[in-house]
């Protein structure tokens, strides 16, 4: 079976003004609580779906945090409101990006996971537009700030994102050069990074130059795993990686192959 996220929204023509997130769905670990992880949907998705993607996963030591994002008004589809992290326009490379947004969002994904026990390892993944601000965040944890300047409150563990693409990807060398600090979190970062190479909504050439920025950058822990023949969805093969790789990264104990 494959699980597809649609990427056409539906609901309210009345923008909300005052951009509030939705509701966040909380999948609790069947095992001993070792990591918990915020997954981040697609445009025009929330996290209910998100959550029972997850649920399935043969990972008992996760807890995920499924939140939905604001809805907004969205220029690629022409002003039509639906939940999105971020503001988007056409996906191009040298097109504006959303700072602001972006930064609400990365301190509202932290905010999710700042009460987790200091034990437990946390992470941040998501699917397309969420994949992109999976990636961003971890720019900021690198960088030790988010864009805007503000410090950056976690110890990221472990970031995956599929069908996505890098926000900021022009500006992110300058923000880890600078600083023997930034460059050694960039280094130890364990990243996934998996794309559909049929992908036709977010072409398989913004998940390959995603991976060269972040690269270029100094992000060492870097795994990229084309898919040929998939679309912008996922598949069990898929979720199948995404699994062994964070049981891998973050030393799961009850992960079932």
């Amino acid at each position: 079976m494959s699980y597809s996220h649609s990427n056409i929204c539906s609901g309210s023509r009345t923008a909300k003004r005052t951009l509030e997130f939705g509701r966040t769905h909380v999948v609790r670990p069947k095992g001993k609580h070792q990591a918990t992880i915020v997954w981040l949907h697609g445009l025009g998705d929330n996290g209910s779906s998100a959550s029972q993607l997850l649920e399935s996963l043969p990972l008992p030591n996760i807890k995920w945090i499924c939140p939905t994002a604001p809805t907004r008004p969205v220029a690629i589809l022409g002003g039509f409101p639906c939940t999105a992290w971020f503001e988007m326009g056409e996906l191009s490379d040298d097109g504006p990006d959303d700072w602001e947004s972006l930064d609400a969002s990365a301190a509202h994904i932290a905010n999710l996971l700042s009460t987790e026990p200091a034990d437990v390892k946390v992470g941040i993944g998501g699917f397309s537009m969420g994949a992109a601000m999976a990636l961003y965040s971890a720019t900021c944890y690198a960088a030790g700030r988010y864009g805007n300047g503000n410090p950056y409150p976690l110890n990221l563990r472990a970031v995956v994102g599929l069908s996505g693409w890098l926000p900021g990807a022009r500006s992110l060398r300058n923000k880890i050069e600078g600083s023997h600090e930034a460059a050694r979190r960039a280094a130890s970062l364990p990243i996934l990074q998996c794309h559909g190479k049929n992908d036709d909504v977010v072409p398989y050439k913004y998940g390959e130059k995603s991976v060269n920025s972040l690269n270029s950058a100094g992000f060492r822990y870097l795994t990229f795993k084309p898919l040929d023949g998939l679309g912008h969805y996922t598949i069990p093969k898929e979720m199948n990686e995404v699994s062994s790789w964070l049981s891998a990264r973050l030393g799961l104990e009850g992960y079932r192959s």
